[in-house]
């Protein structure tokens, strides 16, 4: 087969023709086979410029370069080429442009490309591995293609958010990522949940945009409420259902379940094999309790929780609150929401349980939140769902050392729903 016909099914190495192709064998410092094509300038082609493209007539020098290569068979492929530096009559110094080479690259275009695409589903070490290269050249080469690909954050139709934290490492160290609830699309990623840490991401959306926002959408963390509503004081806070459904469980019905269990422990020994067998009902029905009504669907459970119902009002006041207080996400007109909370707000008082009222004085501060979702029916399902493909993320590279790189990864996926 000729060089020509070669080169052809190859790709071909554009100003480059084939002189000569050789293989060098295994040995004891070089495990894998080589396979080294040597390629000289094709005579009729003119030399350009690396900066700005122009052609350049006068050489000072030239010297042989060896980068690497895709792959051929079970060899590595090197080349081998003259590159000439060059005077160019508008940039000075400088060398000739060859365009499958980037500048001050030591492998090819195609290749660093391939190495890009695998670094997108397998972990950084693995990718390094296979093509036999350093494992901070993988990281440089994919972070360089995710730059590319992803370029600026776009924030110019942003009317809607949605703001979460997500852990980064142990020790309790956080980042926040806000979301674009409609479209899944990730916005903004930045190190830390304190209010000072979300002003990059309004300081990058700018005067106009911060004018343009219409809703936030969060969990009940007032640093995050705080920050929007310096920097969007006519944007609608709104509080979703799972946070607030969430911290009812661990301040009301895990409050009053410890609470009926130690009363119950407490009663007079004469009734010891009936306390003992009412605590050991009480005391293991946590997550019995804090699940919904419609996916406890094993009849064992669904008797279970008939019987401790039953058997005990104070577990019953509060389970029936929570079903209840559920129903104030379900309203689209803010004075049926309104009417509603001031019902539930009298049944809660009015129970008697310290727990319980405790949870009605605290909640309040955050009704107006709450009742904005009437107007704007967000929650933030969607920003669990992308924290746990982050963990995901983190824990097929068993982790990241580098902010920037690993917040690029979590855009690229999330590019959002076109």
């Amino acid at each position: 087969m000729a060089y020509e016909e070669l080169s052809a099914l190859l790709g071909g190495w554009e100003g480059f023709m084939i002189a000569a192709v050789r293989r060098e064998p295994t040995s004891t410092t070089q495990p894998v086979p080589r396979v080294v094509i040597v390629l000289e300038p094709v005579p009729s082609r003119p030399k350009r410029c690396s900066r700005c493209d122009g052609e350049v007539v006068t050489v000072h020098e030239v010297t042989t370069r060896r980068v690497r290569d895709l792959p051929l068979m079970d060899a590595e492929t090197w080349i081998e080429f003259p590159r000439a530096r060059v005077e160019c009559p508008r940039c000075g110094p400088t060398v000739e442009a060859v365009p499958w080479l980037d500048r001050y690259q030591r492998m090819t275009t195609r290749l660093a490309a391939a190495i890009a695409r695998l670094a997108q589903v397998l972990p950084i070490k693995h990718v390094a591995q296979w093509f036999g290269v350093g494992w901070e050249t993988v990281k440089q080469i994919d972070q360089r293609a995710l730059e590319a690909r992803l370029g600026p954050i776009d924030l110019r139709d942003v009317r809607l958010i949605a703001i979460d934290e997500f852990a980064i490492h142990r020790g309790h160290r956080y980042a926040t990522v806000v979301v674009n609830p409609l479209t899944r699309k990730v916005l903004w990623v930045g190190r830390g949940r304190a209010r000072e840490d979300l002003r990059p991401f309004f300081a990058q959306l700018g005067p106009e945009g911060c004018a343009r926002l219409e809703a936030a959408v969060m969990d009940m963390s007032g640093a995050y409420a705080d920050e929007v509503r310096a920097h969007c004081p006519h944007a609608a806070i709104v509080y979703d259902l799972f946070h607030v459904v969430a911290k009812y469980g661990r301040e009301v019905i895990d409050r009053v379940r410890v609470d009926e269990t130690n009363r119950v422990a407490g009663r007079a020994v004469g009734r010891e094999r009936v306390r003992r067998a009412q605590r050991r009902i009480i005391k293991g029905a946590r997550w019995l309790l804090l699940r919904n009504r419609d996916t406890v669907t094993r009849p064992a459970d669904r008797i279970r929780l008939r019987d401790l119902l039953a058997a005990n009002r104070a577990l019953f006041t509060v389970y029936v609150l929570k079903d209840d207080l559920k129903q104030l996400w379900r309203f689209r007109y803010p004075g049926a929401a309104r009417r509603f909370w001031a019902q539930w707000r009298r049944r809660a008082l009015a129970s008697r349980l310290a727990p319980l009222r405790a949870f009605v004085r605290r909640l309040t501060p955050y009704l107006e939140g709450i009742i904005s979702h009437c107007r704007y029916p967000l929650h933030t399902s969607v920003l669990e769902g992308i924290n746990n493909k982050i963990k995901v993320i983190k824990r097929m590279a068993y982790g990241f050392r580098d902010d920037a790189y690993f917040f690029l990864k979590i855009r690229a996926a999330f590019p959002g729903i076109p």
